[in-house]
């Protein structure tokens, strides 16, 4: 196998023997933070899945001291239970452990197709891989993403599950004209290749974005984005995220990331700034009609609320406001 980078940012803790990596079609990248049972149960579904194409794991570990989650899946990589291999991503931010991730395994499978994404606090379906492959390969999308359906710890907490911080963006299967999330998430090799490393921009590494940030560079680039609404992924959602202030930092979080991105989509044209800020007065014009829609839709009051959060998140972007909610993850 290709080492990896020599660089101080990533190493390998482990990997599977005798892993053909010539053969390797499709690469899953797995980042985890100090989450050791549930990133046995991803790996558990991982290990279920049910499709012909040959597939390896990458774990990146981003806890570069504990490594708790490291130390929980090498004993399924180096006995062959798992195919793939375990690194530690030296940064800490989920960008930088992505990116280390994806770096990888260009770096060590020369073949595969396909490069899929799921977080250590996510279930694949038996059928989550080798429906997204299709997916790719029947709308001739060069990035797919699926549904990322909310799993309440508290049951009684569901009524959250069409909130906007939780309900996925579309419902059919298809072509799309933008993508959000890495939770669940395709990228072929040929977008990797043509978009370079570092994919991810680290300057979202702690407030999140840094995906939704590729994703729009990506559609910009000509590449084509798809859905497939079969492929899903159950993620647990704590207690914590559905009190009123982890939804507030979200929202507000939302409406940070697009205005960051759309700065970014529309550097290099005339009053780029300017227009990004007129847009951004405009919406918060127009956010207590839209949330008064919303609320007479639902019946939610925090429903309603959301455009109003996201507003003004992306004007209080104008003025450096940047929810950092990755920063402390133990409040997240």
């Amino acid at each position: 196998m290709i080492p990896l980078p020599s660089d101080a940012s990533v190493s390998t803790a482990g990997r599977s023997p005798g892993l053909p990596a010539e053969s390797v079609e499709a690469v899953v990248t797995l980042p985890t933070f100090k989450r050791p049972k549930q990133v046995l149960e991803t790996l558990a579904s991982l290990k279920a899945q049910r499709t012909e194409r040959r597939f390896a794991v990458i774990v990146m570990e981003n806890e570069a001291e504990a490594r708790e989650g490291a130390a929980a899946v090498l004993p399924l990589f180096e006995s062959g239970e798992m195919p793939g291999l375990v690194i530690i991503a030296h940064e800490r931010g989920n960008c930088s452990a992505y990116n280390a991730g994806w770096q990888t395994a260009i770096l060590q499978f020369p073949n595969f197709r396909h490069l899929l994404v799921i977080d250590d606090d996510e279930i694949a379906e038996p059928d989550w891989l080798e429906r997204m492959c299709k997916a790719a390969e029947t709308l001739h999308a060069d990035i797919i993403g699926g549904p990322q359906m909310p799993i309440f710890a508290d049951p009684s907490h569901a009524r959250w599950a069409e909130h906007p911080v939780f309900a996925p963006p579309y419902r059919e299967t298809g072509r799309v004209p933008a993508l959000y999330s890495s939770g669940n998430l395709l990228v072929g090799r040929n977008v990797l290749k043509a978009m370079g490393p570092p994919f991810l921009d680290l300057r979202f590494n702690f407030m999140g974005g840094g995906d939704s940030d590729f994703l729009s560079r990506s559609a910009q680039k000509g590449f084509v984005l798809g859905w497939c609404a079969e492929a899903k992924v159950n993620e647990t959602v704590p207690a914590r995220r559905v009190e009123a202030d982890w939804i507030r930092a979200r929202s507000l979080r939302n409406g940070v990331i697009s205005t960051l991105v759309e700065k970014k989509k529309r550097a290099g044209t005339p009053f780029a700034g300017l227009k990004v800020l007129l847009k951004s007065l405009a919406l918060l014009a127009a956010s207590p009609l839209r949330g008064a829609i919303r609320l007479a839709r639902t019946g939610s009051l925090t429903t309603g609320l959301y455009p109003v959060y996201v507003a003004l998140g992306r004007v209080l972007a104008e003025f450096g406001y940047a929810n950092e909610q990755y920063r402390q993850p133990e409040k997240n």
